[in-house]
């Protein structure tokens, strides 16, 4: 199973890598945390993001493995974006140990979303039913950072999840 498929929903509503592995414990900062019922924060001050979020719900939240989650998001795109669009994915398990780290094609993986390059400046609405694996315990760690073919910010978020035994 590839994860990218789960991490255009958490981009576009990168936004579902946190959610794909579920979560026992949420851990995060309230200052930079994404509206909605979800664990992500934001990396930075959002002023200068193309994709604004409105917000990403999670049910259940706190998600947990081996079973359905359904994701709600909205956003707007302040601007036009073409093909080429791409997001930079890490996903680290108890901080230390990379277990994902590549470059994403954004418009290619729009399509298991039914969607597809350009997409138009304004108002995106998704719900995305995912069924997210047994995931292994331990702390996972996961940063999507997303930009235009030009390299300008589309947005940058990030999650922490914790699974405890049993």
């Amino acid at each position: 199973m590839r994860v990218t498929t789960s991490l255009l929903p958490l981009l576009f509503c990168s936004l579902t890598v946190a959610t794909f592995f579920g979560a026992q414990k949420v851990l995060h900062d309230s200052d930079l945390s994404v509206p909605g019922e979800n664990p992500l924060q934001y990396c930075r001050a959002t002023d200068d993001n193309i994709f604004v979020i409105d917000y990403v719900d999670l049910d259940p939240n706190p998600p947990q493995g081996n079973t359905n989650l359904t994701i709600e998001a909205s956003g707007n795109f302040t601007q036009k974006v073409e093909d080429g669009a791409y997001v930079q994915l890490t996903v680290k398990y108890n901080k230390y140990i990379t277990l994902i780290n590549t470059r994403e094609d954004l418009c290619e993986q729009l399509k298991s979303l039914d969607k597809e390059c350009p997409i138009e400046k304004g108002n995106v609405n998704v719900t995305l039913v995912v069924k997210l694996p047994v995931v292994p315990y331990g702390s996972y760690s996961v940063f999507a950072d997303a930009y235009t073919k030009d390299d300008e910010k589309l947005t940058c978020l990030t999650a922490d999840v914790a699974f405890k035994r049993g």
